[in-house]
């Protein structure tokens, strides 16, 4: 009785295995041993856009530079009393690194004795234009009794010329007594002027932060020697304010008639996968670009960086939007680009089907019109207000079309409307031909090879 019950058992599974799997061999084909591929007509929201690639970039960066050449001795504090680093925090002022000054020290002890020696030979030549003055004042009273007594012939001719010749003179060392005083000043200011030339020099020999900021980038360590030539060398990169950031990104010469300032844009970074991050069009740079016969433009995006997740120069997947539609019904762009074979059709639905070589999306545009529409989907940008579309449907074991109206696309899937398409339809995105012999889909019964375990 066992053995019966056990045999009844086998057969019945073995007959429901075998009719499970008829029914899952049949269930995907038709008669001609073909199965289609459908997806659900979907609603929500969608968005039209251009999609580039783009770098975060600080939104203001200082590079503080040398403008004196030096070894680097040590690295300044910064705002938490930490040695100056990357992503040190500083504040307008601090010290960032000091470079040796004993050169330029020795330079400023030199100008200063310089200054003091200047001063002394302006003095001297006041007080020699002073004595010059009282040996003029002298020279014109002696001139002036000469004068007087030469018609009594009580003076001789020769005292008199002496008398004519000593205030001559006298007049001539008061010129050159009033040019020693000028050059003397000239001097003067020169020497005031090589101080403050190593005065500045000397400071100079500690780099110090221009602004409020954080040290995004430090080139140089210490003992390296710094030598400014006709470019100051490159110490620290400061970025000004990190909480407001900027994409720079390079959009094609063909799509950035559409860019504006103002418009909306979402980006993502690969450091933040899920998280979509939103700005706006700041301005287009006019200083185009050319590589490899391709025009570019750099477009600057303004995006906030509140929350501190933006970093400097991360890889930004930008999408420039240009329309958005709320709760409009789409559909994969594989539906409205699939077209089936006239033996799957209806007679009272051949007349629909396209002409060889033409879309099924719009059949009466020619190639030219093709090749536009071709780059617009390549761009994820479709042309602006919505055209007859054409979708199939499941009929049976054949397809029927369904005529749509097609709005915009975001590059995977597009907006259709009519009266006839509803939410959850299937359509139809492709299909799936049997091999002879084998069926379209994969039998579950069936044992898969390289999945025996060993």
């Amino acid at each position: 009785m066992k053995r019966w019950l056990i045999i009844t058992i086998s057969i019945l599974v073995l007959g429901g295995g075998t009719a499970a799997g008829i029914w899952y061999y049949r269930s995907g084909l038709s008669d001609n041993g073909v199965s289609f591929r459908t997806a659900k007509v979907q609603s929500g929201e969608l968005v039209a856009g251009i999609n580039a690639t783009g770098t975060i970039e600080p939104e203001e960066v200082i590079n503080v530079g040398a403008q004196i050449a030096g070894q680097i001795l040590s690295f300044g504090k910064d705002k938490n009393g930490k040695t100056i680093d990357y992503g040190s925090e500083v504040e307008e002022g601090t010290v960032l690194a000091r470079i040796d000054d004993i050169m330029y020290a020795a330079e400023l002890l030199q100008a200063e004795a310089q200054v003091r020696l200047a001063q002394a030979s302006a003095q001297r030549a006041e007080a020699d234009l002073q004595q010059i003055a009282a040996k003029l004042d002298l020279a014109q009273r002696d001139w002036a009794r000469a004068q007087k007594l030469r018609p009594s012939q009580a003076l001789a001719e020769s005292a008199y010329d002496s008398f004519k010749s000593a205030l001559d003179s006298a007049i001539a060392n008061k010129a050159v007594g009033e040019a020693a005083i000028l050059q003397s000043k000239a001097t003067l200011a020169s020497s005031e002027a090589m101080l403050q030339k190593a005065q500045r020099n000397l400071s100079y020999c500690t780099i110090k932060s221009p602004v409020n900021g954080i040290v995004i980038d430090r080139r140089v360590n210490i003992g390296q020697t710094v030598v400014a030539s006709l470019n100051a060398p490159s110490l620290f990169l400061i970025a000004k304010d990190l909480k407001r950031m900027q994409v720079w990104v390079s959009v094609n010469e063909a799509d950035i008639g559409k860019i504006h300032p103002g418009q909306p844009v979402t980006f993502t970074v690969d450091a933040f996968p899920n998280e979509v991050f939103k700005g706006e069009v700041g301005k287009i740079r006019l200083n185009a670009s050319m590589t490899q016969n391709v025009v570019t433009f750099t477009v600057e995006v303004i995006t906030d960086n509140s929350s501190g997740k933006l970093l400097p120069y991360l890889t930004a997947s930008v999408q420039f939007e240009l329309a958005r539609r709320e709760d409009v019904l789409q559909v994969p762009n594989t539906a409205l680009r699939w077209t089936p074979k006239p033996e799957q059709v209806p007679p009272q639905f051949q007349n629909l089907l396209p002409a060889t070589g033409e879309t099924p999306e719009n059949g009466k545009e020619n190639g030219k019109e093709k090749g536009r529409e071709k780059g617009q989907k390549k761009r994820g940008v479709k042309p602006d207000g919505q055209k007859p579309g054409l979708v199939w449907v499941p009929y049976g074991e054949l397809v029927k079309p369904l005529k749509v109206n097609v709005g915009i696309t975001n590059g995977s899937t597009t907006e259709v409307s009519g009266d006839e398409v509803k939410e959850d339809m299937e359509v139809i995105v492709g299909q799936r031909v049997a091999e002879k012999g084998k069926p379209a889909t994969t039998n579950p019964f069936t044992p898969q090879i390289g999945n025996r375990r060993r």
